[in-house]
């Protein structure tokens, strides 16, 4: 299956962009700190579910799915600590999109699962 064709792909490529753009205007003093963090989780998203849906078996792709849903937690929190420490202050949209991929990436999971077990 080619990642790109997936919507939940899509959105997290969508989240990239996003999060390198607001991040690149966080305080200098944060380049190797929240900026790296968050740009890391960002691309963590994405980059799961390209290596899941490469793998051999649906159960691999679970696996994938799951470190996705870790990465975009982990996205969420720290865009959370970015507003706490008012290096943004609308967050709304951004939160939005992070809602939205997650809602993808659970549903992706649901169909995989469900279908291991019609495949049994």
């Amino acid at each position: 299956m080619d990642p790109k064709d997936l919507e939940v792909w899509k959105k997290s490529m969508e989240l990239v962009e996003v999060t390198y753009k607001i991040s690149a205007n966080f305080p200098v003093s944060e380049m190797y700190g929240l900026t790296n963090q968050l740009r890391r989780a960002s691309v963590s998203v994405v980059s799961n579910i390209a290596e899941g849906s490469g793998r051999n078996s649906d159960k691999e792709l679970l696996y994938f799915l799951n470190v996705s849903l870790g990465s975009l937690a982990e996205v969420e929190t720290q865009f959370e600590i970015a507003y706490r420490l008012n290096f943004i202050s609308d967050v709304d949209d951004t939160f939005q999109l992070i809602t939205e991929t997650r809602k993808l990436l659970i549903g992706f999971r649901s169909y995989i699962k469900n279908r291991q077990i019609t495949n049994h």
